[in-house]
């Protein structure tokens, strides 16, 4: 590994440094993919990777280009201690609004892991349910902690994979490139077209008339 990306990666891991010289063993990092979008679900990860980790890459999922965080999201599941996965789909985002969604899908997350976590590290959320796990919210974590960078890949690959299954049934609408958000192209589409069963009603009625 470079110096430079050695060095890049050991500051990703301050945050989670802090938490394993307490003597937490299982530091656990989550993060969401989706809550922008006007369509499909948003998906939630939590992580927890070993104290010595350092994956060369790994980054706030923004940062990486896809054909990366496919190869990144491989490496850390193989590397990973233990991670789960929480999705909450359109039909409940509209019915209790995105942050409540995104905030259920953490709890269902850290529900899916197979070893409890000794903390958790999230990305600027508050008020969450991590069944009595104590946490702490860091705002941009994806891009100052390690594990909460990890997770960021999982979310982000697990969500796209999904876009990329309902464009092979909502061809016309362009999910496989755009994932649901709301692109000039996507826009267009709907204003064309209609909305289909994957589009959040509460989020396209700024564009389309909804009865």
């Amino acid at each position: 590994m470079k110096e430079k990306e050695e060095k890049r990666l050991l500051q990703l891991k301050k945050i989670d440094k802090e938490f394993y010289d307490m003597d937490m063993k299982y530091v656990c990092g989550i993060d969401e993919a989706g809550r922008g979008p006007l369509a499909g679900p948003v998906v939630v990860a939590s992580v927890i990777m070993p104290e010595d980790s350092m994956i060369e890459g790994v980054n706030d999922s923004k940062k990486i280009s896809e054909s990366k965080r496919e190869k990144l999201y491989d490496i850390i599941l193989q590397e990973s201690i233990c991670f789960g996965v929480g999705i909450v789909y359109q039909e409940e985002i509209d019915d209790i609004n995105i942050l409540q969604a995104t905030k259920k899908g953490v709890t269902e997350a850290i529900k899916s892991m197979e070893i409890k976590p000794d903390v958790i590290l999230v990305d600027a959320l508050t008020g969450i349910d991590t069944l009595k796990i104590p946490y702490k919210s860091i705002i941009k974590g994806d891009a100052t902690s390690y594990s909460i960078a990890a997770a960021s890949i999982i979310a982000k690959v697990t969500r796209d994979r999904i876009m990329r299954e309902w464009d092979k049934v909502y061809p016309e609408y362009g999910f496989a490139e755009h994932k649901g958000y709301g692109t000039a192209k996507h826009i267009q589409a709907i204003k064309k077209l209609g909305m289909c069963p994957i589009h959040r009603r509460s989020f396209c009625k700024n564009f389309i008339s909804i009865v």
